[in-house]
């Protein structure tokens, strides 16, 4: 899967009442569930990290956990590059596994 810069218009999100992204407290659970599946979640956190943004729900996380996750990892200085490795990584790695498995069978 490759990196989509053009992620808004993919979003699962896109065609809902912006305002509900912008909910407080318990709520934003309820809202975080929209993200669950959706095609773009990572290159969405990625962009909310980078942009340092501070308000709603994007790619999953709130506010709060997108904070904590910028105090924890302070020396990142692209999400999307370290997202974006991680996934190839991880498909690389889910490929080996599959193809192998494929001819143990």
């Amino acid at each position: 899967m490759t990196w989509n810069t053009e992620w808004a218009s993919a979003a699962a999100c896109r065609r809902s009442d912006p305002d509900v992204l912008f909910v407080p407290g318990a709520a934003q659970n309820r809202v975080k569930a929209l993200c669950q599946g959706c095609p773009v979640r990572t290159e969405c956190l990625a962009d909310a990290l980078d942009n340092r943004t501070e308000y709603g729900v994007w790619g999953g996380m709130t506010e709060r956990e997108r904070r904590a996750l910028l105090r924890r990892r302070p020396n990142v200085t692209s999400w999307r590059r370290l997202l974006e490795t991680a996934r190839a990584e991880h498909e690389r790695a889910a490929g080996v596994g599959s193809s192998s498995a494929r001819q143990a069978g």
